[in-house]
């Protein structure tokens, strides 16, 4: 083969070769590209030419490959390859990507494929080859297995294999196959299988027949309906890669099944070249393969190969060279990939031409939306219509997988045919999974750095430890300070003080005007991270600071923390209440509480030294978030856009939001004493800061680390909501909150069941163990934590995928600069986790070459520049605006730095639509000069305001307003920039207001709020 000169035949005309001519024609080795019989999206392909050959007469498709100097066949569909293409293309001196015949037997004989994956010990279901319909019913009725499975051994159009509900049904398909002749010579043979159960996942490889370099996993979707139900089609969606499949699964697939069957291959002398694609059953016992196939699957195609970063052509050359490498082969990272398939009416029975296809060419503009055509033709009138039982599929490339099928989904839904039919659930099986994996909030991104607090534990520590006197015990960063007043001269047992607060809670309850609960909360805090030493507590003290002292507040606050106290036994002996109104603002206010306890020496937790390999972790439910983690919490309910007063998706009772997350924190004093009372208890960790990750392991020694089953306890549906709406991974959903267990406690194994009758009242359950720790390891492992949590997270992930696949909003921005606020909403647009509902579409500057122009370009969004200078009148220029801001689609129009009055016409015809953003908190310090009158008038704040636009300057409603301080040494210089930083955060807001409607302009100009 020549470098750049390579002519290139693609035997298919469906989805899975359009997608492979559009990235072979990437190739800048690929001369040209042609295609039998191919389809009209496949003719649009840059390179590509349609020829006419009969794909049926293999002898002649490689007579016609050498006579026209092709270079390399690539041969979609298995049928060819079953017929023998590769081995007549071979004789010819043609290279072939796809198998000889013998090689294709590994899906077009399913009786010959089964034997050969049972020589070569590949992991599969249990089965039996027939050809006779009684001994195969007798088998059926007889197996000590569910022998449900029933496949036809040949090749049947993807409608040879029956998933029986029953043996009764399973023998109807044997009498149809067998007996009826259904599918001809290729139901001759029977494969009657075990029933496998769990997820199915596709891995595909290239390979040359010795090395193989598999693909990213990729889920289909076979059923024709939602849900999974319906009869079995070629597929109706796929997504990759597939999360359900672990890397370590990944490599056990690849080792285990891939390179197992190439090598086997090679032994029987049966070269493999091309893909070898299997399909695989996730089973409890480790994956299974239900089926090998000889060539890209499809759809799976369609949604793998807009990822794959290498030149294609290159690695199917390598393949049928004998060198293909690793190397060869690079993907797109931190990308999901989703593909919807729109079907005809009818579908999978029949099909329904000739319909007429609209709306494909606006999906096809859009970045990273393709749509590749499996069924379609031109009509003699020129129009493209259906011509298939599958006729497209849209496909999307997004930084998250629940972005991805939103995306690709809102695409199928704007494409137009009658008749069409598609799923809208194609990928949301594995949106929860890869929310865990990958996550995208964390705690650290709301404010809280939980690595920012260990290491100031570590930092302060030597000087903490300066004022050691007598009596102290032990050093910071346990759950409480220990004190011996023995060693302090006095005859008294170790007192343990704890210290603690509610955190951001507190937020939740002042926005909610609900004060009564959150002072059982500080209690809890405390008097829980005393019960970890086995202390008693005794009394409490606390500090309530405010701006204004409101006595009612204060007094539900103070009767929370009385009835706290009750549930803990101890006294409420004093505090403090601090009014300090430059200090905090009028009607917020913090508070701390101080817990002192007591313990025998003796009976002093934790006792290291006695915690052993085998010991048991018992689990006490929590009450739901408790007092940790609403930093995380709130910045969910800000992206969900969601209101304390909403009903919670989550709650049982129909409680509100607010209601749900103020439900106070567990006490565990009376119910755990006892327990603790038997010496048997050797650790409680209390679960907060940290979640499960970092609190148990503060109980543990070196040597040691524990072992939780997730399966052992009830997580609450908060937590499965939280992880799907805020898109929070497993690591940090461990180490942010509780996840349903507010406690711990570690006893021996033959002390269980004692510890756990004292326990009683709390519902405990076991929920792990004590293990060796080795360097290498976490000091805590939590299992099945994905599959538990997933169960939850499953029931929210349609409503996260509809929101996603509403509409955006198409913005327009005016600017004339350097465009700073045009970044911060750039940032947030194209920010998938902020939820903006909004992308920005269009850039005009009235001025040529300045920055903001840049940042545009940089975002690959389209700019113009219309210069004002060029229009006799105001109004004019605006007209030229609105042709272009029209020709865009555009919907909302936001001013950025847009140095030019607008026309009355304009404004009206925007209204409602037209924001802009202010540097002064309107309605003071109206006008251009706003920084120099706020330094003028000497006040002690400023900031910005975000308003839409009225005819009379700097009136319109306000829409958002953030503050800022102004020093007494402030020049306009340095205000200006400390609001450009509000600016930044609050032109955003605004957007997300208007964009996700949120706010209306009413007719009388005044805001509404939904």
């Amino acid at each position: 083969m020549t470098e750049h000169t390579h002519t290139v035949l693609v035997i298919g005309g469906g989805g899975r070769e359009h997608a492979i001519c559009w990235k072979l024609s990437q190739s800048p080795h690929v001369k040209e590209i042609l295609v039998a019989p191919g389809n009209t999206g496949i003719k649009e392909v840059d390179k590509v030419q349609l020829v006419e050959l009969n794909v049926k007469n293999t002898k002649e498709v490689a007579k016609w490959s050498k006579d026209n100097n092709v270079d390399l066949v690539v041969v979609g569909p298995e049928d060819p390859l079953a017929h023998g293409l590769a081995d007549d293309l071979n004789e010819v001196g043609v290279k072939c990507f796809g198998p000889q015949k013998k090689a294709a037997q590994i899906e077009a004989n399913k009786d010959w494929a089964k034997q050969f994956m049972d020589r070569n010990h590949i992991p599969t279901a249990r089965w039996q080859g027939f050809t006779s319909a009684v001994e195969a019913k007798n088998f059926i009725k007889s197996a000590p297995f569910k022998a449900l499975v029933v496949k036809a051994s040949g090749l049947a159009a993807g409608k040879g294999v029956i998933v029986a509900k029953d043996q009764q049904k399973a023998c109807h398909a044997i009498d149809e196959i067998l007996n009826d002749k259904k599918f001809g010579a290729a139901g001759e043979t029977v494969v009657v299988e075990e029933l496998l159960e769990g997820e199915e996942v596709s891995v595909l490889a290239f390979t040359d027949g010795k090395t193989i370099v598999p693909m990213m996993p990729a889920q289909d979707h076979k059923r024709i309906f939602n849900g999974d139900f319906g009869p079995n089609t070629g597929g109706m969606g796929a997504y990759c890669p597939c999360p359900l499949l672990s890397e370590k699964k990944y490599e056990q697939v690849k080792v285990n099944v891939l390179q197992k069957a190439v090598d086997g291959l090679r032994k029987e002398n049966i070269p493999f070249v091309g893909v070898l694609y299997a399909g695989l059953m996730l089973t409890e016992d480790g994956p299974k393969v239900l089926e090998f196939n000889c060539r890209f699957g499809d759809p799976e195609t369609e949604v793998m190969l807009p990822l794959l970063a290498s030149d294609l052509f290159t690695i199917m050359k390598a393949c049928c060279e004998g060198t293909l490498k690793a190397s060869l082969v690079s993907w797109r990272e931190n990308v999901s990939s989703v593909g919807v398939i729109l079907a005809s009416r009818g579908y999978p029975e029949s099909s329904s031409k000739g319909q007429i296809i609209t709306g494909i060419d606006k999906i096809s503009r859009k970045q990273d939306h393709f749509i590749f055509h499996c069924g379609t033709t031109l009509s003699s009138e020129g129009d493209l219509v259906t011509n298939g039982g599958r006729v497209l599929i849209t496909v999307n490339i997004a930084p998250t997988l629940a972005m991805a099928a939103a995306r690709a989904t809102q695409a199928a839904q704007f494409v137009s045919f009658d008749g069409k039919q598609f799923r809208t659930d194609i990928a949301h099986k594995g949106i929860a999974r890869s929310i865990l994996q990958k996550g995208q909030l964390t705690y650290e991104s709301s404010g809280v750095s939980i690595d920012a607090g260990d290491n100031l534990v570590s930092a302060i520590k030597p000087a903490t430890s300066s004022t050691k006197r007598a009596g102290t015990l032990g050093t910071i960063g346990g759950f409480g300070g220990l004190f011996d007043v023995k060693a302090a001269g006095y005859k008294d047992p170790i007192l343990v003080s704890g210290t603690d607060g509610v955190g951001t809670k507190l937020k939740i309850a002042i926005e909610c005007n609900k004060h009564d609960t959150v002072g059982i909360d500080l209690v809890a805090m405390c008097v829980n991270d005393v019960l970890a030493h086995n202390a008693e507590p005794l009394f409490f003290l606390d500090y309530f600071a405010c701006g204004k002292l409101d006595v009612g507040v204060a007094t539900k606050v103070v009767n929370g923390i009385t009835e706290g106290c009750k549930q803990a036994g101890c006294s409420l002996i004093g505090g403090e209440t601090a009014e300090m109104p430059d200090m905090y603002p009028e009607g917020e206010y913090d508070l701390a509480g101080f817990a002192v306890g007591a313990v025998e020496r003796d009976n002093l937790l934790p006792r290291m030294n006695d915690i052993k390999e085998g010991d048991v972790i018992i689990g006490l439910p929590s009450s739901g978030v408790h007092s940790n983690g609403f930093s995380l919490v709130r910045k969910v309910l800000k992206l969900a856009d969601k209101k304390y007063s909403d009903v919670a998706p989550f709650s049982k009772n129909n409680r509100t939001i607010g209601e749900e997350l103020l439900e106070p924190t567990k006490i565990y004093v009376k119910s755990v004493i006892p327990a603790l009372r038997t010496n048997l208890v050797k650790g409680f960790a209390h679960i907060t800061g940290g979640g499960l990750t970092e609190n148990i392991p503060r109980i543990l020694p070196e040597n040691l680390s524990a072992t939780l089953d997730a399966k052992n306890w009830n997580i609450l549906s908060i937590f499965g909501w939280l992880a799907v709406v805020g898109g929070i991974s497993k690591h940090e959903m461990l180490r942010t909150f509780n996840c349903g267990i507010g406690a711990v406690l570690i006893c021996s194994e033959k002390d269980k069941a004692e510890v756990l009758t004292k326990l009683k009242d709390e519902n405990p359950v076991v929920i792990g163990s004590v293990d060796t720790h080795r360097n290498d390891q976490a000091k805590m492992y939590v299992e099945n934590f994905e599959k538990v949590l997933e169960l939850e997270m499953k029931r929210y992930v349609p409503d996260v995928v509809a929101t996603l696949s509403k509409p955006l909003k198409r913005v327009g921005v005016l600017i004339s600069g350097s465009g700073t606020n045009l970044q911060s909403l750039i940032n947030a647009t194209q920010d998938p986790s902020q939820h903006m509902g909004a992308e920005i579409v269009l850039v005009i500057s009235n001025k040529p070459g300045v920055e903001g122009l840049r940042r545009a370009e940089r975002a690959g969004i389209k700019t113009m520049v219309i210069k004002h200078t060029d229009y006799p009148s105001r109004e004019s220029f605006d007209a030229a605006m609105n042709v272009e801001l029209h020709s865009a689609g555009v919907e909302i129009v936001c001013l950025a730095g847009f140095m030019r009055i607008l026309s009355h016409q304009f404004v009206k015809h925007w209204k409602g639509a037209l924001l802009n953003i202010h540097p002064s908190l309107l309605p003071s310090f109206k006008g251009v000069n706003a920084h120099k009158d706020v330094l003028a008038a000497r006040v002690r704040v400023s900031g910005c305001t975000v308003h839409f636009v009225e005819i009379d300057i700097d009136s319109g409603a306000i829409v958002e307003q953030e503050v800022v301080p102004v020093f007494p040494d402030d020049t306009e210089k340095i205000l200006q920039e400390r609001v450009k930083t509000a600016e930044h955060r609050a032109y955003p807001r605004a957007l997300k207001h208007l964009a996700t409607g949120r706010i209306k302009l009413q007719e009388d100009g005044t805001l509404y709020w939904n």
